[in-house]
């Protein structure tokens, strides 16, 4: 599988729903889409090393990995209907952890 950029991957997520009549569930949606799906690698991260243990913990890294994959998709769908680069906000937020953060924990040696 080759990999996507950011870009690559808002694009393609914009295109494949701006085939339907309303592409964009209503900001208020999506934000409890973003949240659920955040709740779900909770649950999937609470299994493999919380208390509630994972019967199957290879087929709970197998869910935590298509959980990240459902958190991103609304990720971009939040950041597409609200006309936002992702790859612009990654970048300032580096800058500002770069320039905020950079003596804030101790270095390996």
């Amino acid at each position: 599988m080759e990999s996507k950029s950011i870009t690559e991957i808002q694009k393609e997520i914009d295109d494949w729903v701006n085939q339907f009549e309303t592409p964009y569930f209503a900001p208020l949606s999506q934000m409890a889409a973003l949240t659920e799906e955040v709740g779900e690698v909770a649950r999937v991260m609470n299994r493999l090393y919380g208390n509630k243990k994972a019967k199957d913990a290879v087929e709970e890294k197998k869910n935590l990995e298509e959980e990240l994959g459902d958190l991103l998709f609304s990720l971009a769908c939040m950041a597409n209907a609200e006309k936002i680069d992702l790859n612009v906000a990654y970048e300032r937020k580096m800058d500002k952890i770069l320039k905020r953060d950079n003596n804030r924990w101790e270095r390996k040696s």
